[in-house]
């Protein structure tokens, strides 16, 4: 049986739907070679943030009062942070050597939270070659007189001036803590947006008991985590005019299944490939196709939306009633 793994992302055409995200294994150009040579059909390179570009900007020096320095790739958020990061000019050479040495499409990333000069960066992302941009506003408001419409406008501003500056696709990559996530889903493609990237993951901070001291931590996803993006997703299927990608939680085969049924057109993976390496994206790849193979399914077309909200014969199940359902059926084990 032939199998089509093609899909459609931010108007790339794709070989298969598994995409590494942004992440540490973006780092150098022998690891992202590792992903290809793996199977991906595309890779998101890691994060070039604001702080690496602008620190000295008084622009910026405003909003690190609002939390800037909660940002989960931050500066100051890692231990010996230079080994995790590379300066500016170091990275946008790294984009050009990615482009150039790897047959899929390279996916540039910026993260940052103001309109300052460090978007220029997203015009020599795209002269460096990139096939699109995933813009991360990766924003926690701490200020109690910033208001819900101030955060929504902030990511729209930035989001303006990214597209302003260049002509390849932009993603965002935003937070599942919006009021309304499907208003703010269909602002951000008004505002410009090629696609939406459900969902950036918040790394919380522990307490240091016996130092007492706030530590920030990176917990890596499991499968569990997927339910939130994979919700929203089948919600947003065929209702806004943008391509989705589907990111925390995807482990397995399994797991990217379930997402383009919701409706991605793209799975992105990350903890599953910093735990297990970059050759672990061909076991899934394997894995999905022996899962086609198996319930007759010939294309990842076929599959896509299948189980959206538009498309199952009960929608309410991804709404306020499935809540009261999924309490009553719970019974205790003891």
């Amino acid at each position: 049986m032939s199998l089509d793994l093609t899909t459609t992302y931010l108007g790339l055409r794709l070989k298969n739907p598994l995409v590494p995200s942004a992440s540490p294994l973006s780092r150098s150009l022998d690891s992202m070679k590792r992903l290809e040579d793996s199977g991906a059909s595309a890779v998101v390179m890691y994060s070039l943030f604001e702080e690496q570009v602008a620190h000295e900007e008084a622009e910026l020096h405003h909003y690190t009062i609002y939390g800037s320095e909660s940002y989960a790739e931050a500066l100051s958020y890692f231990p010996e942070a230079k080994e995790y990061n590379l300066i500016p000019d170091e990275y946008v050479e790294l984009v050009r050597k990615a482009v150039e040495h790897l047959e899929i499409p390279v996916i540039g990333s910026l993260n940052g939270i103001s309109t300052g000069g460090w978007i220029d960066y997203a015009k020599m992302i795209e002269e460096a070659g990139a096939d699109a941009i995933e813009l991360n506003v990766y924003y926690i408001p701490t200020d109690a007189a910033f208001g819900a419409e101030d955060v929504e406008i902030r990511y729209l501003d930035v989001l303006r001036a990214v597209k302003k500056s260049v002509k390849i696709p932009v993603a965002v990559k935003l937070s599942p803590y919006f009021s309304s996530i499907a208003n703010m889903a269909q602002r951000l493609v008004n505002a410009g947006a090629d696609g939406l990237v459900l969902f950036n993951r918040f790394y919380q901070p522990d307490i240091d008991l016996e130092n007492l001291e706030v530590n920030p931590q990176v917990v890596l996803s499991d499968s569990s985590d997927n339910r939130l993006p994979m919700r929203w997703i089948a919600v947003l299927y065929g209702k806004i005019k943008a391509s989705l990608a589907a990111t925390s939680g995807i482990h397995s085969a399994e797991d990217a299944i379930k997402l383009l049924m919701a409706g991605a057109d793209v799975t992105m993976m990350c903890s599953a490939l910093l735990k297990h390496g970059p050759e672990y994206l061909k076991d899934v790849l394997d894995d999905m196709e022996q899962w086609m193979v198996e319930r007759e399914y010939s294309s990842i077309t076929q599959m896509k939306g299948s189980m959206s909200h538009k498309s199952v014969a009960n929608p309410s199940a991804f709404e306020r009633a499935n809540y009261m359902k999924a309490l009553n059926s719970y019974r205790l084990l003891v």
